[in-house]
């Protein structure tokens, strides 16, 4: 019952989060999801449903922290964003809290070249 509960809350959480976003063609969505041990991003076209570019710490072999990880994966999806032509996006945090790696994930974004 505890776990239905929790997936309920979450569910909830996230919902509330998407409710004023909409990934366009030009403005897409960058959807974050984590777990404990991973970190993945996409960019998503809501008009369409389709994702544009996907990117996670899967793709890659570092032994840096989690939050030193999530940093590069937000640099990894700038750039195959900026290759698919895409500038600005809408970052949807989901149902997660904007702090650690989500933040970290969010920093190499914009280091990367992406604006939210």
């Amino acid at each position: 019952m505890n776990g239905l509960k929790k997936q309920l809350s979450r569910a909830r959480r996230a919902h509330r989060t998407r409710i004023a976003m909409h990934g366009t063609e030009l403005k897409p969505r960058l959807s974050v999801s984590r777990s404990l041990k991973h970190i993945y991003v996409q960019l998503i076209n809501d008009d369409k449903g389709v994702t544009i570019a996907s990117s996670s710490d899967m793709e890659m072999k570092s032994d840096a922290s989690p939050v030193e990880v999530a940093k590069e994966v937000g640099m990894m999806i700038a750039k195959k964003a900026i290759a698919a032509g895409v500038e600005t996006v809408v970052f949807d945090r989901g149902s997660f809290r904007y702090h650690g790696r989500v933040a970290s994930l969010a920093e190499g974004a914009r280091a990367g070249g992406l604006k939210f």
